[in-house]
């Protein structure tokens, strides 16, 4: 089937206007000319073969969508993204946004690939009680996964992506963003947590964004560090994660009474969730009142005590290496599904280095951190 170059042009000028990016700046980082970019984008002439791979690859896109007639790709979603919240992204976080939707798109076809099992979960909420619908859908998911009632959830990202969801984290420049849940077309539910967050916290947003892919049906979802308090949605978001990691039984046998600030701190760490977490639950829980939650919100959980499941049992230079890997936004488990993909001869030693946004140099130096042998021609 002969390339249809308006379509062509038309993806590329969607691509280009949801990174800000000019022609002249493509250019740059392409090699290609100003003049023939925007002839492409124009539909006036075809691209090589090349050029193609050049731009899929600055657009973090799979080629074959560009030459294709296929229109599955979030436009609509990233469109409306930005259309409700552009000012909140800078150039560089909408081009982090762009990265994470192509890891996404990447790990769906992986999993489909191997043909990795997963556990369905659907939730639909009735009536209009938000909280409610959280309590429910947090104690649901709980017994699905065979959680004991005291159990605390000990990695949340492995829970999610079990049932579907794509979880990733990557370091935003706005702080202010927790995290952001994308209905893709081709991946489904995509969830971004922000990397530049805590740890517990981004446990936390991580269940958040995930109570919106059960109990919402919007295509985009942005959340925000300060929201508004009558935002019933984010009320319930909110609601499911304090209940999926902090159950009432739990909340209930804790002796808050002898507490001081040095337990709530030590309670905090061994439940896995920051101070205010605890003590907002405490306090809807009634185990708590206003001037005991204020006296107990002063202590902080060391950073040391913060341990990562992805990063658990490692050395210290593996440590660096892999949370560097994280702040890129490839998740431990992506890599190595990507290596899993790798030799069961599912992809090539290329592809799997586009995937993962690294030239076939650094694919080796990923192996050897993740303590894997890959053919030099695979």
């Amino acid at each position: 089937m002969p390339l249809d170059l308006q379509q062509f042009g038309a993806k590329l000028k969607r691509y280009r206007d949801q990174l800000q990016v000019s022609i002249e700046e493509i250019s740059i980082a392409t090699g290609i000319g100003a003049e023939r970019l925007q002839l492409f984008e124009n539909g006036g002439t075809a691209p090589t073969g090349d050029e193609v791979l050049i731009l899929a690859d600055f657009y973090k896109c799979d080629y074959r969508f560009l030459v294709s007639n296929e229109q599955l790709a979030p436009f609509e979603q990233t469109e409306n993204l930005y259309r409700r919240y552009g000012p909140e992204f800078s150039k560089d976080d909408r081009r982090r946004v762009q990265d994470f939707l192509f890891l996404c798109e990447c790990e769906e076809q992986l999993i489909q690939a191997l043909n990795r099992p997963r556990a369905e979960f659907r939730y639909k909420p009735h009536g209009n009680y938000f909280k409610g619908h959280a309590e429910d859908a947090a104690a649901r998911l709980r017994r699905h996964f065979g959680y004991a009632a005291e159990a605390v959830p000990s990695d949340v990202y492995a829970d999610f992506r079990t049932i579907g969801m794509h979880v990733f984290r990557r370091r935003l420049e706005n702080s202010n963003i927790s995290g952001l849940t994308v209905r893709h077309p081709k991946a489904g539910p995509c969830i971004l947590v922000n990397y530049s967050e805590d740890i517990f916290r981004q446990r936390f947003t991580a269940t958040h964004e995930a109570g919106h892919v059960l109990m919402d049906k919007e295509e985009v979802i942005v959340s925000f560090s300060q929201w508004k308090p009558r935002d019933l949605v984010e009320i319930r978001a909110n609601t499911f994660a304090s209940r999926y990691l902090l159950p009432p039984v739990v909340l209930e046998k804790l002796p808050v009474k002898t507490w001081n600030r040095s337990e709530m701190t030590r309670w905090a760490s061994k439940l896995k969730v920051n101070v205010i977490t605890l003590a907002i639950g405490l306090k809807e829980s009634g185990k708590i009142d206003e001037v005991r939650y204020r006296e107990l919100t002063d202590a902080r959980v060391d950073r040391e005590l913060k341990t990562d499941p992805e990063l658990d049992g490692l050395t210290a230079n593996s440590l660096e290496r892999k949370r560097a890997l994280l702040e890129r936004g490839l998740s431990v488990s992506y890599v190595s599904l990507c290596f899993d993909a790798i030799s069961e001869g599912a992809v090539t030693n290329a592809r799997a280095a586009e995937m993962l946004m690294v030239d076939e140099n650094e694919l080796f130096d990923l192996a050897e951190l993740f303590h894997v042998k890959i053919a030099a021609h695979g």
